[in-house]
Parts: C-alpha cells; structure tokens; sequence
C-alpha cells in the first residue's frame, strides 16, 4: 500500500460525501495504491450510516468505529496504527483542509523530507475564539524555538509511516 488518508470524524453526517467526493478524485490521480481510513469517534448523528455507505461503493474506504467520544487525538492514533500505507495523510473530515495539496505534500517527502505539515491559511473558524489565539501560539511556539511555524493545529500532514508509528499521542497531541 502506497497512501493512507486518515480521517477523525465526530457528529459529520453532512460532510461525509462532500468529503470523500474531495479526496476520491485527489487519491484516484495519484496512480498508487491507496486507502481512506474514516474513523468514527462515537458520533452520535448519522455518521456512522454514511460511512457504511461509503465502504460499501468503495473498497478503497475503511472504517473504524469508536464505541464514543474519545477525541480527535484518540482517532487519529487508531487511523495510524491500522493503516496500512508506506505514507500516511492526516487531515480534518470539517473540510477545512484541501485534498488536492495531498500531490504537493507527497511530491516533497519524495525529496526526502519525512513530515510535511500543512496551512490552514483561509480558516473558516471564528476570529475572537479560534484565529486569535492560535496566531498567539504558534507565533509563541516559533520564538521559543526558533522554528518558523505558521500553523501547528493543521491537522493536514504527509507524514512516512515509520515516523507516524513511533508517535505517541495523547491529549490534544495529534
């Protein structure tokens, strides 16, 4: 397996389709081998329904289901460890982060970088609550250790797999 894209989704009914319609004809160009792991963080919506449809058309769709909430950290350490492709994909299921960058983030680990780290630079979240104080933060965490970061909360990554696998999550760590 080439590719695993990992999706956390929690209470996302509305967006499963428009999500998988995004990334579909993305992973489908790419030529290689590919997988999309969704997994359900006990959502409580019809998520669990329209993933199930999904798999069904698609033999390329795995999921896996979480009995409840455990968080997006939790999810996106189960979509890593059931993976199966040489380079994982993280990403969102709210559609914030593009799929069709998934060919540029791939195109840099193939010159040899082992993390490629997205940014969500037209976020659509709130200014006052969201936008403020993750510009504080990361602008905090690049000054503390001198590694320019324009956005650490990007759940978009291009990462190879025996880097993920060595990673523990936990918290809000993902």
């Amino acid at each position: 397996m080439d590719v695993s894209v990992i999706v956390p989704l929690y209470n996302e009914e509305d967006n499963v389709e428009h999500l998988y319609q995004a990334i579909e004809p993305v992973m489908r160009g790419l030529q290689k081998e590919w997988e999309l792991v969704l997994v359900n963080d006990g959502s409580s919506d019809g998520t669990a329904t329209a993933l199930e449809d999904l798999a069904s058309r698609d033999p390329h769709v795995k999921i896996i289901e979480f009995r409840r909430n455990f968080g997006q950290t939790a999810a996106m350490s189960a979509g890593i460890q059931h993976a199966r492709g040489d380079i994982i994909i993280t990403m969102d299921g709210d559609l914030q982060n593009d799929p069709t960058d998934i060919p540029m983030m791939l195109a840099k680990l193939s010159e040899g970088y082992d993390l490629v780290h997205g940014w969500r630079k037209n976020r659509q979240d709130a200014l006052l609550h969201r936008k403020i104080p993750s510009r504080l933060a990361n602008g905090l965490i690049s000054w503390v250790t001198k590694f320019p970061v324009h956005d650490l909360g990007c759940t978009l990554k291009a990462i190879r797999r025996e880097i993920a696998q060595e990673l523990q999550l936990y918290g809000e760590m993902h």
